[in-house]
């Protein structure tokens, strides 16, 4: 299964321009099976998604997971999951994460069988390491392989994911931020020791650098079996 992250700055390009289309022409052109966003509604008043669910509709081959609580948006704290049809969303779920500033979590699980989640970090380490132990806490719930994928929000390729380590396998595909001359890895991959992390990169292209000031991220993954896994067998 491919899946891809992308942070959409509210279809804002770096033109300053509010496109649409152009998010979605590039979420198209990722052929990912599941895209997890950030950034995907607005932030103020009912926060109206910045990707309309018609347009959605009429130029994607995507639905949206159910994770919206209101009529206008279309995630969680911004955060959103789009589904390519033939995959089946069995489970949804949504997480506040601790924070002087509203943040949160989602996850949905697909098949009933990969749990993907999407997150976007504080900008403070301090607040990102109680965000990622709640958000560890949580995941340790849900029970099943899991793939989590976003904007971390961290600059340094050594340290800040300590609450992440000994329970994910992390991944930094490529610098991705900002677009126009990248040099910061803040999109990032965590996948449970029962997936297989095939493949990862970032999805540059001259649209992409134009769409937001994140590129897109992607990481091709395959189940484990628990035995190879070294996870012990339900029950």
């Amino acid at each position: 299964m491919k899946i891809a992250s992308y942070n959409i700055r509210k279809a804002v390009g770096t033109d300053r321009r509010r496109d649409p289309h152009r998010v979605l022409e590039v979420i198209n052109t990722l052929s990912a099976d599941v895209v997890v966003l950030q950034e995907a509604d607005r932030r103020l008043g009912p926060r109206p998604s910045a990707l309309p669910r018609d347009l959605i509709a009429t130029e994607t081959d995507f639905i949206p997971a159910d994770l919206a609580q209101s009529d206008v948006s279309l995630g969680f704290h911004g955060n959103a999951v789009l589904v390519r049809r033939g995959h089946e969303v069995t489970k949804v779920a949504r997480y506040v994460l601790p924070s002087l500033e509203p943040r949160g979590a989602v996850t949905v699980e697909i098949d009933h069988g990969l749990t993907i989640a999407g997150v976007h970090l504080g900008l403070m380490r301090r607040n990102r390491h109680k965000q990622l132990r709640a958000l560890r806490g949580h995941l340790a719930k849900e029970g099943h392989p899991t793939v989590i994928l976003g904007d971390f929000n961290e600059w340094s390729r050594r340290v800040g994911m300590e609450e992440f380590a000994y329970a994910f396998h992390l991944h930094a595909p490529g610098a991705s931020y900002p677009t126009m001359r990248p040099v910061g890895h803040l999109d990032r991959v965590a996948h449970s020791a029962d997936v297989a992390l095939i493949g990862a990169g970032v999805h540059d292209t001259r649209l992409a650098r134009m769409a937001s000031d994140h590129l897109p991220i992607w990481a091709d993954v395959d189940l484990i079996p628990l035995a190879a896994a070294g996870v012990a067998e339900p029950g």
